[in-house]
């Protein structure tokens, strides 16, 4: 199912990514991949795989559910990322070649949820360092602007680490075996974005399915959530990884962990993310998978 762009990326849109850390792409995928993934997702929920966490439960009817790195077992993942224009957006706005995809993610949160996404970043969980990174925030559902992502523009080149939330922390139903970390004492306390917002600028859009946001692994994000009684949420994420990035095992932990699949490829601190386990995709004279 590959088809062309439905928008182009302009050079105003890689500006934006560059020195913000994030664009809004409305428009970028049509309907037939968003009901791809939507059947994806559906399987996804039914048979959610070992890395599944409930984060909040306000009842048994209201959760908001995370899983991740499931494109191997489940096709319409596999055929999104290696059909659809994903790759070719992301090496447009890292301004690359080639890129890797890293692992994808989905985040559902059952109609009239009001948990809301702790303000974090994605990179530091990793186990990998870099700036060179690129996340979609696709939704599958219409999204109003009170219950969508936000991010504060340009965090991603803050010369600073700070402490990020322990998502294994978010464990109602007691889950054993998750991932978590524990950073260390030098690393800054985490800003109070949510007691001044406009101080930091933040901002957020109404969405619409085949709306995308992109943004840097650094970027400061969080606040999805307040649904309105009669909404659900169901976001698909994908992560690539650009020409910096490179393996790193962190001593405090990683969400979600991979070290496990790496050292077994061989991979060691400081390599490129480059093996069969991440997939590489270049831009020469069209697509070509290696």
């Amino acid at each position: 199912m590959k088809k062309k762009l439905l928008r182009h990326i302009a050079e105003s849109d890689k500006e934006m990514f560059r020195n913000k850390g994030l664009v809004f792409l409305p428009g970028l995928f049509d309907n037939d991949w968003i009901k791809l993934l939507k059947q994806g997702v559906r399987k996804n929920i039914e048979n959610p795989s070992k890395r599944m966490r409930i984060w909040d439960r306000t009842d048994k009817e209201k959760i908001t559910l995370y899983d991740n790195d499931n494109w191997r077992r489940i096709q319409e993942y596999h055929n999104f990322i290696y059909e659809s224009p994903s790759k070719e957006i992301a090496c447009n706005l890292l301004d690359t070649s080639k890129v890797n995809f890293f692992f994808d993610a989905i985040f559902i949160r059952s109609k009239g949820v009001e948990f809301q996404t702790p303000w974090h970043q994605d990179e530091p969980y990793w186990t990998v360092k870099g700036l060179d990174t690129i996340i979609f925030w696709i939704p599958l559902v219409p999204v109003e602007k009170k219950s969508a992502l936000s991010f504060v523009p340009g965090s991603h080149l803050w010369r600073k680490k700070f402490k990020q939330k322990d998502f294994g922390d978010l464990n109602p139903d007691k889950q054993l075996n998750v991932d978590s970390v524990n950073f260390k004492d030098e690393w800054e306390l985490f800003p109070d974005i949510e007691s001044d917002l406009a101080k930091y600028k933040v901002i957020s859009w109404d969405m619409m399915p085949g709306d995308c946001v992109a943004f840097n692994g650094r970027t400061i994000h969080g606040g999805s959530g307040k649904l309105d009684p009669k909404r659900d949420l169901q976001i698909f994420n994908i992560k690539w990884l650009g020409e910096d990035a490179r393996v790193q095992y962190k001593p405090y932990g990683m969400d979600p962990d991979h070290s496990k699949k790496m050292k077994a490829s061989g991979m060691k601190d400081g390599d490129r993310i480059d093996k069969d386990i991440y997939p590489s995709f270049c831009l020469k004279n069209g697509w070509l998978i290696k």
